[in-house]
C-alpha cells in the first residue's frame, strides 16, 4: 500500500512520484482515488513517503473474496430486548434480564456489522415496541436505512403496542413488519400465551395490516405450530390478509429458555412431531406465500444477536453466547455463532427483502 503525508512540493519528490506511478495505480482500487493522490502530490499538498509491497493473494483467491474462515453476516436477527407484554409458552428469548444497550452503542455495533457485510437486520425481542414505546426501535430502523444504507430493515412484533403515530414517524424507513399470530381463534391464542388483558390480538393484527398498506411497509406473518394449533386451518384468513410471506415454524425447545430447570417457560408439552408439522404444512399447501421451517432448518441457520450483541450458538440445544462483538469485533464473535450458512441459503434465508424491489401494489 502507499503511505502519504503532507509536505511542501520538491522536484526530488516529483521524480519519486513518477517512479512510483505504476505501483500506485495497482495499489489504489479506484481511478478516482488514484487521481486525487496524484493531484495532491503534484500541487504540494501531499507527498508519497514510502511504498510497501503489494500483498500476494493465495492462488485462486481474488481481492473481492473474503479470507478463508470469514463469515459474512448477510442477515442478522438482533434481539435487543428480552422484555415482553405477552407470555407465549414456547418463547425462546425470555425475560431473563431487562438490559438494553444505550442507543448510540447499539448504533456502533450495527455499523460494525454493516462494515462486515450485513445486508439485512431484523429487530426482535422480547417485544421490540416495549422499549420507549417504540421510539428506540424506530431510531434504530431510521439509522440503519438512512445512515447505513442497508437494503433491508425489518421488525418482528406481536403488534399489540404499535401505533399509527409510529408509522407516521418511522414507516418510510422500514421494509418489512412481521406480526406473530399462531391462531385465528382468540381462545387458542390465550392458551398459547399470546395475549394481554384488555387487548384483542386479532384486532391488533388486522389494524397493523391496514397501517402497513397505508404507510407502504411490506407485511409478513409469523406462526409457531404447536400442539394447540396443530389441527387448525388458517388458509382463508392468511389469504385474506395477503402477507408477502407467511413463516411457519415448528415449535422448538431451547434449553434455559423454554425447557429445563433454568427456563422461564416450559414448552415441553407444546412440541409436535416432524410428521405433525408436515401435515400442517400440507393442509396449507394452497397458500402461495407459505414458508415452512422445521426444527432442522431453523436451529443453526439464523445469526442471532442478543441484548449484549453476543452471537448465540444453538447447536447443542441451548444458547451459548460468544463475547460481544463490541469488545472483540464481528469476525471474532461470529466464529462462536454456530451459523450454518449452507442451511441459511437452503431454507431461502436470502430473498427479495427490500420493499423497493418488491414492487408491491400499495
Amino acid at each position: 500500500m502507499a503511505i502519504v503525508t503532507c509536505t511542501n512540493f520538491t522536484w526530488p519528490l516529483a521524480v519519486m512520484f513518477v517512479i512510483g506511478v505504476l505501483h500506485l495505480a495497482i495499489t489504489f482500487k479506484t481511478v478516482k482515488k488514484f487521481a486525487r493522490i496524484a493531484w495532491d502530490a503534484l500541487t504540494g499538498e501531499c507527498s508519497v513517503v514510502a511504498l510497501t509491497q503489494t500483498t500476494t493473494l493465495p492462488q485462486g483467491q481474488s481481492q473481492s473474496e473474503s479470507p478463508p474462515g470469514t463469515v459474512v453476516p448477510t442477515s442478522v436477527n438482533y434481539h435487543f430486548t428480552r422484555q415482553c407484554n405477552y407470555k407465549c409458552g414456547f418463547c425462546f428469548h425470555t425475560a431473563k434480564t431487562s438490559f438494553v444497550l444505550p442507543l448510540e452503542t447499539a448504533k456502533k455495533g450495527l455499523r460494525l456489522l454493516t462494515e462486515a457485510g450485513m445486508e439485512k437486520v431484523n429487530f426482535s425481542g422480547g417485544e421490540p415496541f416495549i422499549k420507549d414505546r417504540g421510539r428506540y426501535v424506530g431510531q434504530l430502523v431510521m439509522f440503519c436505512k438512512s445512515e447505513l444504507g442497508l437494503p433491508s430493515v425489518s421488525i418482528v412484533s406481536n403488534g399489540s403496542l404499535i401505533t399509527e403515530d409510529w408509522f407516521n414517524k418511522y414507516g418510510e424507513w422500514l421494509d418489512i413488519l412481521a406480526i406473530s399470530c399462531d391462531s385465528f381463534d382468540e381462545e387458542t391464542n390465550r392458551r398459547i400465551g399470546r395475549h394481554q388483558t384488555g387487548k384483542d390480538h386479532l384486532r391488533c393484527l388486522r389494524q397493523v395490516r391496514t397501517w402497513c398498506q397505508q404507510y407502504k411497509v411490506a407485511f409478513k406473518i409469523n406462526s409457531v405450530v404447536n400442539r394447540y394449533n396443530i389441527d387448525e386451518d388458517m388458509s382463508s384468513e392468511i389469504m385474506e390478509l395477503n402477507p408477502i410471506r407467511w413463516k411457519v415454524f415448528q415449535c422448538l425447545l431451547i434449553g434455559g429458555e423454554n425447557a429445563g430447570p433454568e427456563a422461564l417457560r416450559d414448552a415441553e408439552d407444546m412440541v409436535i412431531t416432524d410428521q405433525q408439522f408436515d401435515q400442517f404444512v400440507s393442509r396449507h399447501g394452497q397458500v402461495t406465500c407459505l414458508v415452512p421451517e422445521s426444527n432442522e432448518k431453523m436451529r443453526d441457520s439464523y445469526l442471532i444477536l442478543d441484548e449484549y450483541m453476543r452471537f448465540l450458538d444453538c447447536r447443542e440445544g441451548r444458547k451459548e453466547p460468544s463475547r460481544s462483538l463490541l469488545d472483540v469485533g464481528v469476525q471474532s464473535a461470529i466464529q462462536r455463532s454456530g451459523f450454518d450458512e449452507k442451511m441459511f441459503f437452503k431454507r431461502g434465508g436470502k430473498y427479495t427483502w427490500s420493499k423497493a424491489d418488491l414492487k408491491l401494489d400499495w
